[in-house]
């Protein structure tokens, strides 16, 4: 079964972790074949290896690390990939991969354009 975690740095504000709630949320509607929770790098709970164990017991066999950032700093290039390795040694068996940052991409301008009223 398919597994998708949703990251991000992590708050002090709440409205901002709910956020990242509210956008997992929205991706298990477009995804029911999936399960999808969200986690957070650090500052926030539930941190990356407590939701990658929750969707193992939850039935996922390969899991996609969505990165909620809009580019690829360190902490897509260092940080993250060091956190889902360690998750992911409790795991054996288990598959992962990190997907990309979401931009730059032509659907973000889009976004960009239509956010601003254009």
């Amino acid at each position: 079964m398919l597994g998708l975690i949703l990251i991000d740095h992590g708050s002090r504000r709440a409205g901002a972790n709910a956020a990242l709630d509210n956008m997992a949320k929205r991706v298990a509607r477009l995804r029911p074949d999936a399960v999808v929770a969200a986690a957070h790098m650090e500052i926030a709970m539930p941190d990356l290896a407590a939701v990658f164990s929750d969707l193992v017991k939850r039935g996922a066999t390969n899991i996609v690390i969505l990165p909620y950032f809009l580019s690829d700093g360190r902490h897509l290039s260092q940080d993250i990939p060091q956190l889902a390795a360690a998750a992911a040694a409790n795991h054996p068996g288990i598959t992962y991969r990190i997907g990309m940052a979401l931009g730059p991409h032509d659907a973000l301008a889009q976004l960009l354009l239509e956010r601003s009223g254009l």
